[in-house]
């Protein structure tokens, strides 16, 4: 099916991205996008696209490593090292269906890793997470997934043990609608960035946070941000600031609560009516379990706050709609299930809960879909098939699995072996981004016999693999974009004409299964276009049945998009639990809120016990790293997407990602602003240009993740970083037993300027190539 392309009066013709809807076109042989009408607060990511749609970057043609072109599969140090030798599509397919048929006959599907991470593409067809896994379940028989995510890994385990579903705690909770209408007092540990909210999984049409946050401050509500970055709040919140040290929020909760019940200035009804274990948890936090108060004179020290600020801080609460807010940054740490936990907990003794604009919006900013309403009707999604393979990681424990097969770990109350992976498929990621400590990263990634890479450019992941794919970019193909908590949704029409040689995963996918044997049962005998009509219509029929207006694919897809309807705004599970909590208890054990959780202390672990404690970090600042670095995510790009685009190079200072650090421990270092520094551990060392600025506490230096690894010698094993890619410097290890999270936003650096001749960035400059391999 063809149609003339749609476009307006000035040929845009629209499409959408995670990061927003915008339109494009074409106009002498240059790209020109523009944001969506009604969006409110248009991301500028957006600008990224027209530098990056032609860039040197980008991957022409299929591309084999020269050491498993030669020596076939089998583990190999030289991987990020060796060079590429040019292929054909035929010869690259039939190598690599090859390689696939040997794994799967010789060591199982289980012997398989499915990676990619989900942010490839806002396309609900052209999802390269779904192609990958539907490919691998239909022609290996499954794969060894992942569980959780780099983002949510520790809240997202402890969650359903203690509140119940974790998706309606974020999506079905507090609102922004509430927000600006009924919220007193928000506090906010860690902040609700923009920059995060900016971005959301699938497509999103309107950023409304900046909005919500401007309004409710007008109305006369109070935002609070505890944290150690000033930026964590818009300056349309007029945010009062309290810079506590990094990674100390659950000791401040502590004291926070120990002030309010020694006051008598909690709900006690609340506690009785509602949650669960509280008496336990009261004899720890007044001392009577271990000897020690949990009041403000305690943790002022620990969290660099005066004890008078702590308390006073709770006791403004009091009789207040008051939210608390906990972001995600600070469970992507050590112990990071305890300020969750205790945010839950403070949230409990102040009574909110349910109500609109009041108790626990936890990770409200994180992410763009989070406190916003759903669709009352579902959107296209591709059925990745049934994976055979019981087995699974936890995410972040990648590195973990491929070094140590065979070794046990604990997980959620399991304690689980790691499976011997042979062949690695990666479509639409690159844990060269978001996977900690990269060189260890590089020798885990030596050990597999094959890595398999889709991709669209030559990221770091992309440089690593044996059998590299070139992928297209969402802008050279058809889509329907969409998310569960967005109105709009968007006929993604192709802008460009694909890079090279580059085609879609489904077009890779679709014929790897045909030499393997499942081409129909993958294909189900539809080219991608009539996928994508065959998935609008499950949209289309819903519409129809609720009597709503439901245009045919065709009128859709000559439409700008069509807006969906959603459900009403209605607190979900918590404001149920507290209207009648027996006739809708929560999903947790108690069918309360489980201050005390009897199920996590008897999984026994010593470093996530039943209810919230103060647990100190093991890596602090002292001796040669004496400086926390907070790597927390970007505000010119998605992770690391497109970090080749104008929007994020034009952010970068002299080439190099931007750190931001205090006048104070720069003076004391001999940096001025606008120098370049290196910051460095026992781990690796990076680049970075500096920023000197108050807007971030003493003692801490923040880099933003995403820029793309550039190793000034890769050869070297600890290569220092030239671009500034901070996850040289973080800890692979999990966040505690029971979620085995992410635990890459703090670590420990020194910083020093950066003399000589500053060596060249190569990150986006291509690996290098041989002559055309012979057929």
């Amino acid at each position: 099916m063809t149609e003339t392309p749609h476009g307006d009066a000035e040929g845009f013709r629209p499409h959408t991205s995670h990061w927003g809807v915008f339109s494009a076109r074409m106009r002498d042989g240059t790209l020109e996008v523009k944001p969506h009408a009604g969006d409110p607060d248009p991301n500028g990511i957006i600008d990224n696209f027209p530098a990056a749609l032609r860039h040197r970057a980008r991957i022409a043609q299929p591309m084999v490593r020269r050491g498993w072109l030669e020596r076939g599969p089998g583990p190999d140090s030289r991987r990020g090292r060796d060079e590429f030798v040019p292929v054909s599509w035929e010869r690259a397919l039939d190598l690599l269906a090859g390689e696939l048929t040997r794994v799967r006959d010789q060591h199982g599907p289980g012997a398989v890793f499915g990676g990619s991470y989900g942010w490839a593409s806002a396309g609900r067809f052209h999802h390269a997470q779904s192609q990958v896994h539907r490919f691998l379940n239909m022609a290996m028989g499954g794969y060894v997934r992942s569980v959780n995510s780099y983002s949510s890994g520790a809240s997202s385990v402890l969650v359903p043990h203690i509140l119940g579903t974790y998706e309606d705690l974020t999506k079905r909770n507090v609102s922004w609608e509430q927000i600006a209408e009924y919220s007193e007092v928000v506090i906010a540990f860690g902040g609700m960035a923009l920059k995060n909210s900016m971005v959301a999984g699938g497509s999103i049409s309107q950023h409304v946070e900046r909005g919500a946050m401007e309004r409710a401050a007008a109305r006369g509500c109070r935002f609070v941000l505890v944290g150690p970055l000033r930026s964590d709040l818009p300056v349309e919140a007029g945010a009062e600031w309290v810079a506590n040290i990094p990674g100390t929020d659950t000791a401040m909760m502590l004291a926070m609560v120990h002030t309010l019940v020694t006051e008598g200035l909690h709900d006690q009804a609340f506690l009785d009516r509602y949650t669960e274990g509280w008496p336990i948890f009261l004899r720890y936090l007044l001392g009577e379990t271990d000897g020690q108060p949990k009041d403000a004179a305690w943790a002022a020290p620990i969290c660099g706050i005066p004890a008078e600020e702590i308390a006073a801080l709770a006791r403004s609460l009091h009789g207040k709609r008051a939210l608390v807010v906990v972001a995600h940054s600070l469970q992507r740490a050590e112990h990071g299930e305890q300020p969750v936990w205790m945010g839950a907990v403070l949230a409990a003794v102040l009574g909110q809960y349910g109500l609109p604009g009041g108790g626990y919006g936890y990770a409200l900013g994180a992410i763009g879909y989070y406190g916003r309403r759903y669709n009352a009707v579902p959107v296209p999604t591709l059925s990745q098939g049934r994976n055979k393979v019981a087995d699974f990681i936890p995410v972040a424990r990648i590195a973990d699995m491929l070094l140590n097969p065979g070794t046990t770990y604990r997980y959620n109350g399991q304690t689980r072996t790691y499976p011997d992976i042979k062949l690695v498929y990666w479509a639409g990621g690159n844990p060269f981004h978001h996977h900690q400590d990269l060189n260890r990263l590089r020798q885990a990634f030596a050990r597999v016999d094959t890595l398999v890479v889709h991709e669209l450019a030559w990221t770091a992941t992309a440089r690593h693999a044996d059998i590299v794919l070139p992928a297209t970019m969402t802008l050279e193909r058809e889509d329907i974009g969409a998310s569960s908590n967005d109105p709009l949704m968007v006929p993604m029409h192709p802008i460009a004409a694909p890079y090279g040689e580059a085609r879609d995963d489904y077009a890779i996918f679709s014929e790897l299964a045909g030499r393997m044997g499942v081409g129909q049962v993958f294909t189900e005998g539809r080219t991608a276009r009539q996928w994508i009509e065959h998935l609008y219509e499950r949209t289309r029929a819903a519409l129809a049945e609720m009597g709503r207006p439901a245009p045919s694919f065709a009128e859709f897809w000559r439409s700008e998009g069509i807006t969906l309807p959603q459900m009403e705004d209605d607190g979900g599970e918590l404001r149920r639990f507290r209207i009648d909590p027996v006739a809708d208890p929560l999903p947790t054990p108690s069918g309360r809120i489980e201050i005390f959780s009897s199920t996590i202390d008897g999984f026994g672990d010593a470093d996530c016990p039943g209810h919230p404690v103060w647990l100190p970090r093991q890596e602090v600042p002292q001796g040669d790293t004496p400086l926390f670095l907070v790597a927390n995510q970007p505000a010119t790009r998605l992770h690391s997407q497109l970090d080749f685009g104008g929007h994020s190079t034009g952010a970068k200072h002299r080439g190099r990602e931007v750190a931001r650090m205090h006048p104070q421990d720069a003076a004391a270092r001999g940096v001025a602003d606008g120098d370049i520094i290196r910051l460095f551990n026992e781990r690796g060392s990076c680049l970075a240009a500096v920023r000197v600025t108050d807007g971030v506490r003493p003692g801490v230096v923040q880099l933003p993740t995403g820029a793309w690894y550039d190793p000034a010698d890769p050869e070297e094993e600890r290569s220092l970083c030239v671009h500034g890619n901070p996850n040289v410097l973080t800890r692979d290890v999990g966040t505690s037993s029971l979620a085995q999270g992410c635990t890459g936003q703090l670590t420990t650096v020194e910083v020093e300027r950066f003399e000589g001749n500053l060596p060249p960035i190569q990150a986006f400059e291509p690996p290098g190539a041989l002559p055309m391999a012979a057929e």
